[in-house]
């Protein structure tokens, strides 16, 4: 079984579980915190913005059956590219957007694809989203794990009151 894994910040992690969960070849998705100066941070400290932390997710999945480049058209319909200070409703560093790149092929197809962004004219903002070496991943605790499955109702009126969906079928649909 070949496994490799993408790492994605896009604000709130619990949004940005379901889109790639729904993939054959992805075997799992972690929310988690990763970026920060705090080993093992619990999420009130990643929530304050005082660990440096952004709120993402850890996507593990097989390249014969999803390429990375598919991973990342997956991802830029997602969130607010231009926002440099959260995502939505959520404001602060910890919900800003940033690929974490693995290897030197991720960070390649990740620049790539944020200039093609840029080029294509969809916005009017520059595109903000950070491509950065991952570090340290510290999965989220047992309870936000695939929120969107084990608390429905919550992440929808969470995720409707947030704009993210409005923003979605304005930008990307």
């Amino acid at each position: 079984m070949t496994k490799a894994v993408a790492t994605f910040a896009g604000g709130c992690f619990w949004c940005m579980v379901k889109p790639f969960d729904q993939w054959d070849g992805v075997y799992e998705v972690v929310s988690g915190y990763t970026g920060g100066h705090i080993k093992n941070p619990t999420y009130e400290q990643v929530k304050s913005g005082e660990s440096g932390h952004y709120e993402a997710v850890q996507i593990t999945y097989n390249p014969e059956l999803i390429t990375y480049q598919q991973i990342l058209d997956l991802y830029w319909p997602q969130i607010d590219p231009t926002d440099p200070d959260g995502q939505f409703h959520d404001r602060g560093k910890q919900y800003r957007t940033a690929i974490f790149y693995h290897n030197e092929e991720q960070k390649q197809l990740a620049i790539s694809s944020k200039q093609a962004l840029q080029n294509s004219n969809k916005f009017k903002k520059e595109i903000v989203t950070e491509i950065l070496p991952a570090s340290t991943f510290y999965p989220a605790e047992k309870y936000h794990q695939n929120f969107y499955k084990k608390n429905e109702e919550e992440y929808e009126k969470d995720r409707a009151k947030s704009g993210r969906d409005e923003f979605i079928k304005d930008y990307w649909e």
